[in-house]
């Protein structure tokens, strides 16, 4: 229709223009004017101003309905943020509430100093719960004191620890096994039971655990050593010593290869250090690479001397310089004691 009306118009456009100019001076008084162009220019005119108006309406009715989509879009959003903040603070609440279980397994740094005075605990966990773990006991008057890094950190991590702490507890405590590399074995062979069991068949799980484990007997001033991937550093004299550990994971080893023990001498001024790898393996510095041990060890031979608390301190503000801006990449943990110094001061 718009296109007929729109031929209609080319012919007789100037007429009608003329029509109309006629009209306004003096109306159609005038026997040269033509009525029929006026009607048919007027009815155009109406016709183009109604279909401007209904493409109008049409713009803004679909207008108000991509609004209206648009609107329900936004609340569906909002509603899944709320649901997710929710979601979240549940899942935040019972890390929380998990962190408050595995802080109670663990000994306290208070605990601990009761057996060394000149000691210290760094132990950071990445998300809330580790896989770093820590245990000290006593039995038979040897003092035990394990540090461990479980396969992964967070909730996997942390279940792997509450494994391992009940492997240790009842391998020297109800077993009297006391020799390190012999409990490191019964701890092997339990991690490979505990994911080899008829449910877990059509899965491979290749989780374990690096370790490593000290026996003091302060009596004949001996301490034993055994360790799979966890070094334990001694610093004597002004010199650090490294007594390695095997490069075999608790619970991961099917053939049952032995571990290896290690005995020293103690001497009154020994301090000794283990740790995870969180530690050297935080990003960071000038050209964000890792730590490293090489920096770790100079760093240790710089404080050894120092209080025990200022160690502690100066490891953390250390590591928080480091680190800068990046995000912690895994659980860090690093103890210190002096195993020839009992009684609290």
């Amino acid at each position: 229709m718009v296109l007929m009306y729109l031929t209609y118009f080319n012919i007789y456009f100037i007429d009608s223009i003329k029509a109309i100019n006629r009209i306004l001076i003096g109306g159609l008084t005038d026997s040269t004017s033509s009525p029929s162009h006026f009607i048919f220019f007027s009815v155009l005119l109406i016709s183009i101003v109604f279909l401007l108006v209904m493409s109008q309406t049409r713009t803004l009715v679909k207008t108000r309905r991509l609004l209206r989509e648009k609107e329900q879009a936004l609340k569906f959003i909002e509603f899944q943020k709320v649901e997710l903040e929710l979601k979240d603070k549940n899942i935040t609440d019972s890390l929380i509430y998990a962190q408050r279980i595995q802080e109670a397994l663990l000994p306290s740094e208070t605990y601990f100093r009761k057996h060394f005075a000149d000691s210290f605990i760094l132990f950071k966990p990445k998300d809330i719960v580790s896989g770093d773990f820590y245990w000290i006991g006593e039995k038979d008057e040897k003092v035990f004191v394990v540090a461990a890094d479980c396969t992964g950190h967070g909730v996997p991590g942390a279940l792997m620890s509450m494994i391992g702490l009940k492997i240790i507890e009842k391998t020297i405590n109800e077993d009297n096994i006391e020799v390190p590399s012999g409990i490191l074995a019964v701890m092997n062979k339990g991690l490979e039971k505990t994911f080899s069991r008829e449910k877990n068949i059509g899965t491979i799980i290749r989780d374990g655990m690096d370790i490593g484990l000290c026996v003091i007997d302060r009596k004949r001033k001996k301490l034993e050593y055994a360790g799979a991937f966890l070094p334990l550093y001694l610093i004597r004299d002004g010199s650090l010593v490294e007594i390695m550990a095997d490069k075999i994971i608790i619970g991961m080893n099917p053939e049952g290869l032995p571990y290896t023990d290690h005995e020293l001498d103690l001497l009154d001024d020994d301090i000794f250090y283990i740790f995870s790898d969180g530690y050297v393996d935080q990003f960071g510095g000038t050209e964000n690479k890792k730590f490293m041990y090489r920096r770790f060890r100079y760093l240790l031979m710089t404080i050894h001397n120092f209080p025990v608390n200022d160690q502690k301190a100066i490891l953390e503000e250390n590591i928080k310089t480091w680190m800068g801006i990046n995000e912690q990449v895994d659980d860090m943990m690093v103890i210190g004691f002096r195993p020839l110094i009992a009684e609290t001061k």
